[in-house]
């Protein structure tokens, strides 16, 4: 470990709430770029995991992510390719 303490989406000064709220608003975003059709507790899931994977994604191509704002687009752009993802999958099983 770097003795770095990390909080909620991998990311300093981000906790608990605070990754709630980004995650709902990512998940919101992500909702209206897809023109999808989700509740507010799968926005929230699906901003959570976004900003997971952007944060992860941002990490491996050397882009700094700090901040609301910046959370903030990482979840979103996170949420969107896992939402594309889950309707490319989905997608094809309903084929049969």
């Amino acid at each position: 470990m770097d003795g770095q303490v990390y909080g909620a989406l991998g990311q300093p000064g981000v906790g608990f709430l605070m990754a709630i709220v980004i995650g709902a608003i990512a998940g919101w975003l992500a909702e209206k770029f897809t023109s999808s059709d989700m509740g507010l507790f799968s926005n929230i899931i699906m901003g959570i995991l976004g900003g997971l994977l952007g944060n992860f994604l941002a990490a491996k191509l050397d882009i700094a992510v700090f901040g609301f704002w910046r959370n903030l687009l990482s979840a979103t752009i996170g949420a969107i390719i896992i939402i594309t993802i889950y309707r490319a999958i989905r997608g094809r099983s309903m084929r049969y």
